[in-house]
């Protein structure tokens, strides 16, 4: 059966910039069960050979980051500085897991001296999928790609159908490093191609993307109780203290953590919430930073809004503005897609006077609008930063370290900030709790969660 052929589109200018074929059932199976045959002879390989092929993968990625960040930004429509940055950021997250590789992966003596020794050994769960998302290809592919291939598994990589070019070159890199074809066989095309790895007997599924696919992969493979990490959405709040040192460099610092890559990340600060007594200069600040920014063609340099990747996102994002400004809300800028443009790009839009009956500061926006509300305690911001079904990072600013960790303690988040936000470090757990996940990647958890301890028990 000839496969199904699928158009790329650049999100800048709506042209067509290539043709995949897709997959279906016949070849994702036929590349699942050769995964299965070859990844034991992958295990079988010293974790030290594994991890210098990763390594050797990294290198790739460095020495073609120019060529690699170009295809990025053709089919994302990342401005082309954010796309070089992603690259390195994921090669930052490469050093650090395959640097520590041997610690967490290798064998964990507990009891090594004796008639009866202990140790654990940490076993790959087999052949693993890959349910990647768009706005991150890199950072969030890597999350699951490099720690599973260094544990011993075989990985069935699904990039989203919006960054399958992206996809495939991470697919050829890592073969041209030395992971086997088999090992990381590649499944293109949209939602249907990854039901069809739902229904394949796979050893565990990882997904990175909405709460609404993740909540359904999660049901589809409950009853077979194999292993499963989501990592969905956010509705990622922000509060500023009375106490902070200036205002105005905070208002820029945190418009960057809500507008970066066009808020178009889990991560992206959403909702705001500002102190009484600084409200006001904050407001002014923040709005006077979001109407400088440089929008157009992402390959030009100095570019910070670039098109939605999406074309559907900008009527959604209307309407979450539209519902806001009907119930009382300010828009201080934006808030539509730009006319007479071929390409997705929406006007960057900033509100104020919002309240949590407004669409804009319950639902994921993943896009660049955002709410700012006026509170007048710690209190009031804590019950509203909690008042989400979401719960994946929290960011408090303040000049005092005591008042931060009190908020910290409160707030019902995987990650928390302080005088920071929209920030990911390799060396800390990624996970959200509620609606935005299951399980942890990065750090030793994420590590770990994709093998499978073994207990020995060794008597003389």
């Amino acid at each position: 059966m000839e496969n199904k052929k699928m158009e790329v589109l650049n999100p800048h200018n709506q042209q067509v910039i290539g043709h995949l074929a897709l997959d279906n059932y016949a070849t994702v199976s036929a590349k699942w069960t050769l995964a299965k045959q070859a990844q034991p002879q992958w295990y079988l390989l010293p974790l030290a050979e594994r991890v210098g092929i990763l390594q050797k993968f990294q290198e790739l990625l460095l020495a073609n980051i120019e060529r690699l960040a170009a295809i990025l930004t053709d089919e994302v429509g990342k401005p082309i500085s954010q796309s070089r940055n992603e690259i390195n950021g994921a090669c930052f997250r490469i050093q650090w897991l395959t640097s520590h590789a041997e610690q967490y992966l290798g064998p964990e003596w507990m009891v090594a001296e004796g008639d009866t020794r202990e140790k654990i050994v940490y076993e790959p769960l087999g052949v693993v999928a890959n349910i990647s998302a768009w706005n991150y290809p890199y950072l969030v592919g890597i999350n699951v790609l490099v720690p599973a291939l260094l544990a011993g598994n075989a990985v069935m990589y699904k990039p989203s159908e919006l960054a399958s070019l992206t996809g495939l070159e991470i697919q050829k890199l890592l073969i041209e490093a030395g992971v086997p074809s088999a090992i990381v066989p590649i499944a293109l095309g949209a939602g249907d191609v990854g039901s069809l790895l739902l229904e394949l007997p796979l050893d565990g599924y990882f997904f990175t993307g909405s709460y609404a696919t993740g909540n359904l992969i999660y049901q589809k493979i409950a009853h077979r109780r194999v292993a499963c990490g989501l990592e969905m959405g956010g509705k990622d709040p922000l509060y500023v203290t009375n106490e902070v040192t200036d205002v105005v460099a905070v208002a820029k610092a945190t418009a960057d953590g809500a507008f970066y890559n066009n808020g178009q990340s889990c991560c992206s600060v959403e909702r705001i919430y500002v102190h009484s007594e600084v409200y006001d200069e904050y407001v002014q600040a923040f709005v006077e930073e979001v109407k400088q920014y440089k929008a157009g063609n992402p390959k030009e340099e100095g570019v910070y809004i670039g098109p939605l990747t999406r074309t559907s996102q900008a009527a959604f994002l209307e309407g979450q503005v539209q519902d806001a400004v009907a119930k009382g809300a300010v828009l201080h800028c934006g808030g539509a897609k730009v006319a007479n443009n071929p390409g997705n790009y929406f006007q960057p839009a900033v509100l104020t006077e919002v309240n949590h009956q407004m669409r804009l500061m319950q639902e994921e926006s993943f896009g660049p609008v955002i709410g700012i509300m006026r509170v007048y305690s710690d209190e009031e911001a804590i019950q509203l930063m909690n008042d989400s079904d979401y719960g994946l990072t929290a960011s408090v600013y303040t000049n005092r370290a005591e008042r931060a960790e009190k908020i910290h303690q409160e707030l019902n988040a995987g990650t928390v900030y302080w005088n920071c936000c929209d920030r990911v470090s390799p060396a800390l757990p990624w996970s959200g709790r509620k609606h935005s996940g299951l399980g942890s990647t990065l750090s030793h958890a994420g590590l770990r969660a994709f093998s499978q301890p073994k207990a020995y028990h060794l008597r003389r």
